[in-house]
């Protein structure tokens, strides 16, 4: 009998904004932090990124490096704020693969795939239309900066 999917953990919590370092200042005093416990740029997403080790739970700020970029777009439509959830799985593909079978739709990439490389690992979008308004992840990396 195949395993299920099962959700491990709540991956990370994703802030729109429109100025990575303005949102910095404002939010690491809250945190107790003097700067992010990991910067990345995502080039293919269009992101540039702080992220922030609550426990096991990453928040992430988030701007956009692009005007066309989904950051962009989100805060023209909606404003700052909280854009998506992000739950980790043990296996994106085989998640994606089961969650479309219960009819949950994917947001695919420009170029179409469902399924998006994120470092050594894989990460989907859920669509929000059929989660009450709300963006989800699903993904599979393993953080060692979490351990």
């Amino acid at each position: 009998m195949e395993e299920k999917m099962k959700i491990n953990k709540l991956d990370h919590i994703c802030i729109a904004v429109k100025d990575l370092q303005k949102a910095q200042k404002i939010w690491e005093p809250l945190l107790g932090k003097s700067g992010p416990d990991d910067a990345y740029v995502d080039e293919a997403e269009k992101i540039r990124v702080a992220r922030y080790w609550i426990g096991e739970i990453g928040f992430e700020l988030m701007e956009s490096t692009a005007p066309d970029g989904e950051v962009t777009k989100f805060i023209e439509k909606r404003g700052e704020g909280i854009m998506l959830l992000s739950f980790n799985v043990d296996n994106t593909r085989k998640a994606v693969t089961e969650l479309q079978e219960k009819g949950f739709p994917f947001i695919p990439a420009p170029n179409g795939a469902i399924v998006r490389p994120f470092r050594d690992c894989e990460f989907a979008f859920i669509h929000p239309r059929k989660l009450n308004g709300v963006l989800a992840e699903i993904i599979d990396y393993k953080w060692p900066e979490s351990k």
